[in-house]
């Protein structure tokens, strides 16, 4: 059984949420964190005082976007390709949502923490920033249905949470027809809506 370890508004433990749905795999979520706070005997497994982190047996690991690479690599080889240049390419985006993160934040806590809309100077450069990037990410979903290749994969996933967070914040977004496409579909997918399309708070 896997424990995962971390509250699910943040948007890296919604991550690991939505993928243990995906794969099927048996789990239980225990908040820390936030409101929740840290035990000592979770500090001294995963020190950074983040979330999330999972435990299997012996294993404890953290860092987001590692344990969706672990979690494929050990109980789910389908959500991510055999050939390395596939699997490159959709590493990069992996690694690419940590800057679109950076450029929306403003927008995130301004709007959702704090009450400001689009009229607030720091709201609007995040979310002009934020709207550059998804033109980018945009013109690779014009060249392929998911960033993990021909088929859903992990690396779908960290953007795919960030997706619904730029999708419901009250800003202008836009008309990328493919992003549109592709968040369409992720709205489809088992625990997307359970673990994902949940109140921005």
């Amino acid at each position: 059984m896997i424990t995962l370890w971390g509250r699910l508004n943040s948007h890296n433990v919604k991550k690991v949420a939505w993928a243990l749905i995906e794969m099927d795999l048996p789990h239980q979520r225990r908040d820390i964190g936030g409101q929740f706070g840290y035990t000592t005997d979770y500090l001294a497994k995963n020190p950074n005082r983040m979330v999330p982190m999972i435990e299997e047996g012996e294993l404890a690991l953290w860092e987001s976007n590692a344990i969706l690479r672990y979690l494929a690599d050990r109980h789910a080889p389908a959500f991510r390709s055999d050939d390395p240049v596939v699997r490159a390419q959709g590493d990069k985006w992996m690694d690419w949502q940590f800057h679109f993160a950076d450029a929306q934040r403003d927008a995130f806590l301004g709007c959702v923490r704090h009450g400001k809309d689009a009229s607030d100077p720091a709201v609007a450069t995040s979310a002009t920033a934020a709207a550059g990037m998804m033109a980018i990410l945009d013109e690779e979903l014009a060249r392929r249905p998911w960033l993990s290749g021909d088929r859903f994969g992990i690396a779908d996933i960290p953007m795919g949470v960030y997706a619904h967070t730029y999708h419901s914040l009250p800003i202008e977004r836009p008309d990328l027809p493919h992003l549109a496409d592709w968040y369409a579909r992720l709205r489809t997918r088992p625990g997307y809506a359970s673990q994902v399309m949940i109140p921005l708070i």
